[in-house]
């Protein structure tokens, strides 16, 4: 199987990168986040992703301008819908991009992370994959969460400190936005 794979940042990707090249899928990489703010956030993750690209033999096409203000046209006004349309931003462009690429399926390395929003990810990647008639291939990741946490470690790969938008770093740090 040829997978094509949605890469948020290298650190979530290590774990399902490793899981899906032990289960004898082919993997290439799409690195398409229009929602990373700021700007030099952005640069790290991509700088990020060139690295682990290259430790790990790992073919990543980059979407390397800068699309925050797409991103804001879809999100402002719908902030608490925020997390669905993102990503249905990224999944679709990966859906669209896997399609061009003729692979065999899509998915995404956000399905590693503890604090996506699983069930949301797999029912948009379904509808995508329905809808462009490619597969979506979901597996929960978040088993290897420690071991892909210790193997960026290793790598001493940037580490971001929130998922990637301007809502969830204002949630990170503002701790009035902190449940007591």
């Amino acid at each position: 199987m040829k997978l094509l794979l949605h890469v948020c940042c290298a650190p979530c990707t290590i774990f399902p990168l490793s899981v899906l090249r032990k289960e004898g899928i082919a993997v290439q990489g799409y690195f398409n986040n229009p929602n990373i703010h700021p700007y030099q956030e952005f640069k790290k993750r991509l700088t990020g992703v060139d690295t682990l690209a290259g430790l790990m033999d790992f073919q990543v096409e980059t979407v390397r301008e800068y699309g925050l203000k797409e991103y804001l046209r879809q999100v402002v006004q719908h902030e608490d819908e925020r997390c669905g349309l993102c990503y249905e931003m990224r999944l679709r462009a990966t859906a669209l991009k896997a399609k061009q690429a003729g692979v065999d399926a899509f998915s995404t390395t956000l399905l590693y992370s503890r604090y996506q929003k699983h069930e949301l990810i797999r029912r948009t990647g379904e509808r995508l994959a329905e809808q462009y008639a490619i597969p979506f291939y979901y597996q929960d990741f978040r088993i290897g969460w420690q071991e892909g946490i210790d193997m960026s470690r290793q790598m001493e790969l940037y580490r971001q400190p929130y998922c990637g938008c301007i809502y969830s770093e204002q949630e990170r740090y503002d701790k009035s936005l902190r449940a007591p």
